[in-house]
């Protein structure tokens, strides 16, 4: 188990994570949280023991492998519908202050993930019907902009999944939310793909169907760059759903994008 690399395990994980592979992501947390229990226990054996303490070569302290499986196996059990497994993910990682000899470093990413696991449980409980917690969700997201992405996309997940009319807090973050394309790093462009798709079954089902289309076809461009084929069928098939009202602009786009699965350009 010493011989793992957790910095490897961590960017497996989160390339999982990018590509929703569920089942891949359970084993792999598994595997880290084990490597970082092995560590810990023999840390404390060679403490007890007054014995020398190997110090690894890892980039971060071992805290940080303990929280991010947890962070990690309560992501997918959110994703699976499975919120009482999620809410005792995060309550592992909310409190990490238990491990000893924890150091500044240590210290400041017990807090993080802390922060984190306010911001998850807030997901966790409305995507499991509580919504009367909308609103102080949406002040939490007014105070911690860098979570309004994600944020945003659990809020219309809610909608569609309840029944929920949310236009007023679209409304609310509507300015910070033109900007959600320009990000570049993965996770917030993972979550962008989301929110889109969201945002366009939110519409379809307020039968704003030109808002529905055009976000559609956004989705359709940024999951075939993306090369996730599971998430560009379901674009594809929401597109067909709403073809009939779609504009001669929309059909288009839409043939542009269909064309480039061409090993060749058609002849004129």
């Amino acid at each position: 188990m010493k011989s793992l690399n957790p910095d490897i395990i961590v960017e497996m994980l989160e390339l999982a994570y990018r590509f929703e592979d569920w089942d891949k992501m359970l084993n792999t947390t598994g595997i880290l949280y084990s490597y970082a229990q092995c560590i810990y226990e023999e840390r404390q054996y060679c403490k007890a023991k007054k014995l020398p303490v190997q110090i690894l070569d890892t980039e971060r302290p071992l805290v940080y492998y303990f929280g991010f499986s947890h962070l990690m196996r309560g992501i997918v059990c959110q994703k699976q519908g499975k919120y009482e497994e999620a809410r005792n993910s995060i309550f592992c990682y909310a409190e990490l202050g238990w491990m000893e000899d924890l150091g500044e470093d240590g210290i400041e990413i017990a807090e993080e993930f802390r922060y984190l696991a306010r911001a998850n449980l807030y997901i966790v409980e409305i995507l499991s019907g509580k919504t009367e917690l909308l609103e102080g969700y949406a002040r939490f997201l007014q105070e911690n902009p860098e979570e309004l992405l994600p944020g945003l996309d659990t809020i219309l997940q809610a909608a569609i999944q309840y029944g929920l009319d949310v236009d007023g807090l679209l409304h609310t973050f509507a300015e910070q939310s033109a900007g959600f394309g320009d990000y570049e790093d993965a996770d917030n462009i993972s979550h962008y793909y989301s929110y889109c798709y969201h945002l366009a079954l939110y519409h379809k089902r307020e039968d704003r169907v030109p808002e529905a289309l055009d976000w559609t076809m956004n989705c359709l461009e940024l999951f075939h760059r993306s090369g996730h084929d599971r998430n560009f069928k379901k674009c594809l098939a929401l597109f067909e759903l709403l073809r009939v009202a779609a504009t001669d602009e929309q059909i288009q786009r839409y043939q542009n994008i269909m064309m480039q699965f061409l090993p060749f350009s058609p002849v004129h």
